[in-house]
C-alpha cells in the first residue's frame, strides 16, 4: 500500500487533533450547563425558591460566556504570534483542569457561601480556555484545507459542538442511571472527573500536528503582527461586530435548545429528565451528519446564502418549537430537539469559514475569536437567563418565541452588512509593511 502524500498525513492530523481537542472542551463546557439546569440550583443556591436557585445557577453559566471574549483576545494574540498549535494545548489543559476542579469542589453546605464563590472562578476559567480554543481549532483545520473546501475544512472541527453534546449528555444520563437517588450528591461529579482521561487523550492527538500552513508562511515573510488584537480591532471593527450579530440566531436559541429546555420541560411541563437528556443525545448524532453537510454545501452555494438559510429557518420555528414542547408529548418532545438542532446546523457549519474569512491571516485568530466569541455575552450567556426570566414573569412560552425571531431579524441584518473579502492566498498576505513585524 502506498505511503501516505506528507501534506495529507498532515492535514489530516490536523482535522483529528483540532476536532478532538474541540470534542473535549465542549464536553466540559456542555457538561457545566447540563448540570446547571439538573443539580446547581440545590446544591451550591440552596434555600432559594426553584425559580430564584435556576436564575443563580444560570447566572453562573453567564460568567462563562462573559469570559470568553477575554480568552479570545488572550490566546488570539499567542495564536498569531506564534502559532495555533502551542496556543491550543494551553488551551485543552486549562479548560480541562478547570472542569477536573468543578467535579471536586464541596457544595455550600460544607463549605458555605465560598461554594459558589469558587464555582463561579471556575467557571471563568473555564470560559478563557473556551474562548482560546475555538479560533485555534477551526484555523488549524481550515488553514491546512484548499480554498475550494474551506468550508467544509472548517466545520469539521465544529463536530465537536455535536459529539462534546453527545458525549456529555451520555455520560451524564449513564450516571444518573447507576447512581439513582445519589445522582444529586455524588453521581453528577462523575463525569466531571472523567475529564482526566479526555485532558490526556487530547495532548496526545494536539502534540503530534504541525503548524498550519498559513502561519509557516507568515513568519517566512515577515508578515507576522506584534500587536494582532488591537491591529485586528483598529482595521476590522465592522467585521468583529458583524461576527458576533451573525451568532445570534444561532447562539442564543442553541442554548435554549440544549440547556432551558431541562428546566422548562421538567419543571414547567413535568417532563422525565431522562427521556429528555435522550431526545438531546439523538439530535446531536444526527449533528455528525448535518454539520459537515451544511459545511460542503457553503462550498458549493456559498456561506452567506446557506447561512442566510438558517437565520430564517431558526426564526420560523420558534414558534412551532414550543407548540410541540407544550403538547407534552414524548414523540412531540422528540420531533421539537432533532429538528431545533437540524436548523442550528444549517448556520453552524458554515459560520466557521464564513467569519473566519473575514480576516487576512495575520490578525485571523484574534479578529475570528473576538467576534466569535463576543457572541457569547449578548447571545448564548444571556439567553438562558432571558428565557427564565420571562417563563417566571409571564408563565407562558410566547415572550420566548418572540425573543428567538428577534434574534433571527438582527442576524439577519449583519449578515448582510457583514463585509466580503477575497480569500485567495495572494489576497490574504497582502499586509501592508508598517503593521507587520518579524517573528
Amino acid at each position: 500500500m502506498p505511503a501516505l502524500n506528507p501534506d495529507r498525513r498532515h492535514r489530516r492530523r490536523a482535522v483529528i487533533a483540532s476536532t478532538v481537542g474541540t470534542t473535549i472542551e465542549w464536553y466540559d463546557f456542555f457538561l457545566y450547563a447540563t448540570i446547571a439546569a439538573l443539580v446547581f440550583p440545590k446544591l451550591f443556591f440552596p434555600g432559594s425558591s426553584t425559580g430564584a436557585g435556576v436564575l443563580a445557577s444560570f447566572s453562573t453559566l453567564f460568567v462563562g460566556f462573559a469570559a470568553r471574549p477575554v480568552g479570545a483576545a488572550i490566546f488570539g494574540h499567542f495564536g498569531d504570534r506564534i502559532g495555533r498549535k502551542v496556543t491550543l494545548v494551553t488551551t485543552l489543559l486549562l479548560m480541562g483542569s478547570a472542569t477536573l476542579l468543578i467535579g471536586l469542589l464541596p457544595g455550600y453546605s460544607a463549605l458555605g457561601s465560598a461554594a459558589p464563590l469558587l464555582l463561579t472562578l471556575l467557571r471563568v476559567v473555564q470560559g478563557i480556555g473556551v474562548g482560546g480554543e475555538w479560533g485555534g481549532s477551526v484555523l488549524m483545520s481550515m488553514e491546512w484545507g484548499s480554498a475550494k473546501r474551506r468550508g467544509l475544512m472548517a466545520s469539521l472541527p465544529q463536530l465537536g459542538v455535536p459529539l462534546g453534546l453527545l458525549l456529555s449528555t451520555t455520560l451524564v444520563a449513564a450516571t444518573e442511571a447507576i447512581s439513582g437517588d445519589s445522582f444529586e450528591t455524588w453521581g453528577w461529579r462523575v463525569p466531571f472527573l472523567f475529564s482526566i482521561v479526555l485532558i490526556g487523550i487530547g495532548l496526545w492527538v494536539r502534540l503530534r500536528v504541525q503548524e498550519s500552513p498559513d502561519f509557516t508562511e507568515m513568519k517566512k515573510t515577515g508578515a507576522v503582527e506584534r500587536r494582532p488584537v488591537w491591529t485586528a480591532i483598529r482595521k476590522h471593527p465592522r467585521e468583529i461586530l458583524t461576527s458576533a450579530f451573525v451568532r445570534l440566531s444561532e447562539q442564543a436559541p442553541f442554548y435554549l435548545f440544549i440547556t432551558f429546555v431541562l428546566t422548562y420541560g421538567t419543571k414547567h411541563l413535568a417532563l422525565a429528565r431522562g427521556e429528555l437528556l435522550r431526545d438531546t443525545m439523538v439530535a446531536a448524532a444526527i449533528g455528525l451528519v448535518t454539520v459537515p453537510l451544511f459545511g460542503h454545501l457553503s462550498d458549493r452555494f456559498g456561506r452567506r446564502f446557506v447561512y442566510g438559510i438558517g437565520i430564517v429557518c431558526t426564526g420560523l420555528y420558534a414558534f412551532p418549537y414550543f407548540a410541540l414542547l407544550d403538547s407534552r408529548s414524548s414523540g412531540a418532545a422528540l420531533l421539537a430537539i432533532v429538528v431545533s438542532l437540524l436548523v442550528h446546523d444549517i448556520q453552524y457549519g458554515p459560520q466557521a469559514a464564513l467569519i473566519a474569512e473575514s480576516f487576512g491571516p495575520n490578525v485571523r485568530y484574534s479578529g475570528a475569536g473576538l467576534g466569535y466569541q463576543l457572541a457569547s455575552v449578548i447571545a448564548g450567556g444571556p439567553a438562558p437567563l432571558i428565557a427564565a426570566a420571562l417563563l417566571q414573569a409571564t408563565g407562558s412560552s410566547v415572550g420566548i418565541s418572540w425573543y428567538i425571531v428577534g434574534c433571527a431579524v438582527i442576524s439577519l441584518v449583519a449578515l448582510l452588512l457583514m463585509p466580503r473579502r477575497a480569500t485567495a492566498a495572494s489576497a490574504e498576505f497582502a499586509v501592508s509593511a508598517p503593521e507587520t513585524a518579524k517573528a
